[in-house]
């Protein structure tokens, strides 16, 4: 599988949050860095079809995603940063609900949603109201929202915010688990996070790919010992990452 961007451009007036974006994402985990206001919620909007772009075309094996219209979107499982919950339904019930909107037959709907709950650890929390949860189980709810009916491509926006170290560990080695037959995109203000699992990461800043490589092959070409200060070569003068 293959998600391409050829020369995408979007701008807001006279901003341009996206300035001819060129990549090839296959399967594996791709780190997206940057500070606020690089492109990165851009890009991802763009991803799932949720914002038209200027020009360029993406493509999805080589089909215009905007030709594949429902298709397409069914390969996409996308986590926002920030999205609300229905307070008074339990876990298991919002997992069903969004099974229900997906489009998945009962049994296997219920299937995944045991499977995925038990592997981020919330399936003994499955009958709780969600208004009961706390930002790292929510968190972790998103995630089996967003896995539900096996999406081709992942596109995470933060998915370990709120998380404690021991939760941020068993979703880091979980997402590595999921990487060997999926594209995974993985936005991060917390770069130790990724440095273990990404295959490629991309830097963007001021809406272009400034820079992209393995995290070895970043460490390697200039001399860094992690990937926070391979960031803060390319955009230290950012006020955020």
């Amino acid at each position: 599988m293959k998600l391409e961007l050829i020369d995408v451009k979007k701008r807001y007036g006279d901003v341009v949050a996206l300035k001819g974006f060129n990549y090839s994402f296959e399967k594996g985990i791709y780190a997206i860095l940057g500070a606020n206001g690089a492109g990165k919620s851009t890009l991802f909007n763009l991803l799932t079809d949720n914002l038209e772009r200027d020009e360029g075309k993406i493509l999805l094996d080589d089909v215009e995603i905007l030709s594949l219209k429902e298709k397409y979107r069914a390969t996409i499982g996308y986590m926002p940063q920030q999205q609300g919950f229905y307070e008074k339904m339990t876990a298991i019930s919002y997992l069903e609900y969004v099974a229900y909107l997906k489009g998945m037959k009962r049994s296997m709907a219920k299937k995944e949603i045991e499977e995925n709950l038990k592997k981020v650890n919330l399936w003994e929390d499955r009958f709780k109201r969600t208004g009961a949860f706390s930002g790292g189980m929510r968190q972790r709810l998103l995630v089996c929202a967003t896995l539900l009916s096996n999406p081709s491509v992942l596109i995470l926006d933060e998915p370990s915010a709120g998380l404690d170290p021991k939760e941020r560990v068993v979703l880091r080695r979980y997402i590595g688990e999921l990487s060997k037959d999926k594209i995974i995109l993985i936005a991060t203000h917390i770069v130790s996070d990724i440095e273990t699992i990404a295959d490629k990461v991309l830097i963007m800043k001021k809406g272009e790919l400034l820079a992209n490589d393995s995290p070895a092959g970043f460490l390697e070409k200039l001399g860094k010992k992690n990937l926070e200060e391979v960031y803060m070569h390319y955009c230290g003068d950012d006020e955020e990452v």
